[in-house]
């Protein structure tokens, strides 16, 4: 290992690996690990139908003719990707998001996104990016990756809290860095579940305005509120273009056509061109990378949007309604099992796939081993997700793939896991 780049060993790098690859090695056991869609609604057959549907798009509305339409689909693609006008009309249908198709590179989901970004921003030693802690690990790798440095900001009661992110923007500039970027999930987080409110979202588009770093905005979760409205993007309340907006289609498409995008809206000055874009230089990191994004990937996803007059919203009604269900079962399933536990609560998310409960004793790997052996249920750590000591104490629940009865028998099982520990160090 001393002969290969460094951050192989960095454990946010095991922690996608092994959170991956878990429930495989126990099949029989109920998962809560991983924020996978729920798979009932899948149907082979969707897909030629997507496709067919962009091809009659190409034909229909584009003027392709058959051999332009067979060229698009089989041979290498536009770099920054083939469908960014229909995003473009799904960002303005769904999220009031007004932007320049030449703004969107579309990606090999969103990681490679994420990748892109921190590379483009990352210049020297002196770049930090910022992250709410508990973080999404795909982030924390993809600054190891690019030997980018991370701050840690806490998450506090609502999804950010401001006095910290003050004292890590002073502390960070005190040591002679620089604070790029902050990375967060508003709406629904991975791992925690918290949502911003349209205050908070405020406040942090101006601190980005004063102190001068970036947003990267990531939103997988929106689309699956609860009983409350909607909140706004931050995206779509900025109007001087401080926020990176990562997108993908993993929750509310099709996860195995691997679609992600950004939206890099930023002007850039200075080089080859007078006025460039910070998608035109994405696209340039990405011509390197994966050179361009599968056009039959591209054209499953655009078929699902077409159909629905590129409105996620609509396609996603009955996951939104099941996501809901699940998450109430989840919850009702944590009350019926573990009230008056001591030293196990939970929070109460009203929507998303998430929910973090504390439980009165450390939980890491092993236990999440032994949990899935002698238990047959699985959950993710929360360790995997920051340093903060309180997380050496929860787990994360995932509720969506399984369905109701799964849901209360998984929380059953996990109440007889937790007496296990406990009676086994009493």
């Amino acid at each position: 290992m001393s002969d290969l780049y460094p951050s192989l060993c960095d454990p946010s790098l095991e922690s996608m690996t092994f959170l991956n690859e878990i429930s495989h090695r126990y099949p029989k056991a109920l998962s809560f690990a991983a924020g996978r869609p729920h798979e009932g609604f899948f149907d082979t057959s969707d897909i030629q139908r997507y496709i067919d549907r962009f091809c009659a798009h190409l034909r229909q509305e584009r003027g392709f003719s058959d051999e332009e339409v067979r060229r698009t689909l089989f041979q290498y693609g536009r770099t920054k990707g083939i469908i960014h006008e229909l995003i473009a009309r799904n960002l303005e249908s769904d999220e009031a998001i007004n932007v320049d198709p030449e703004s969107i590179v579309v990606t090999v989901g969103c990681q490679e996104a994420m990748v892109m970004v921190l590379r483009a921003l990352r210049t020297d030693d002196r770049d930090v990016l910022m992250t709410v802690s508990p973080s999404y690990v795909g982030i924390t790798g993809a600054a190891r990756l690019v030997d980018m440095k991370v701050a840690t900001v806490s998450v506090g009661d609502s999804g950010i809290d401001f006095d910290a992110l003050d004292a890590v923007v002073r502390e960070t500039r005190e040591k002679g860095l620089r604070p790029r970027a902050l990375y967060l999930v508003p709406d629904y987080s991975n791992p925690t579940g918290l949502t911003l409110s349209e205050e908070d979202r405020r406040r942090l588009l101006h601190r980005s305005r004063t102190e001068g770093f970036l947003i990267l905005e990531d939103n997988p979760y929106g689309l699956f509120h609860g009983f409350r409205e909607r909140q706004r993007t931050i995206k779509s309340l900025d109007h001087d273009r401080r926020v990176v907006y990562l997108g993908s289609f993993a929750k509310t498409g099709l996860p195995g056509a691997r679609i992600g995008y950004v939206v890099a809206d930023q002007v850039i000055t200075g080089g080859a061109r007078a006025v460039e874009l910070l998608a035109d230089q994405l696209a340039k990191i990405k011509s390197m990378l994966t050179v361009n994004t599968s056009p039959i990937a591209q054209a499953v996803v655009a078929g699902r949007l077409l159909e629905n007059d590129c409105s996620l919203v609509a396609a996603n009604r009955r996951e939104t309604a099941l996501y809901q269900d699940h998450m109430r079962c989840a919850q009702a399933a944590l009350e019926r099992h573990f009230t008056g536990v001591p030293g196990v609560t939970w929070n109460r998310p009203d929507g998303g796939f998430f929910i973090v409960v504390d439980l009165p004793f450390a939980v890491g790997d092993d236990e999440l081993e032994r949990c899935a052996q002698d238990h047959d249920v699985i959950f993710t750590p929360m360790a995997h997700f920051g340093a903060d000591p309180r997380s050496r104490r929860q787990i994360r629940l995932s509720v969506s793939q399984l369905g109701d009865a799964e849901i209360d028998l998984g929380v059953e099982r996990l109440r007889a896991f937790v007496d296990a520990h406990l009676g086994s160090t009493q």
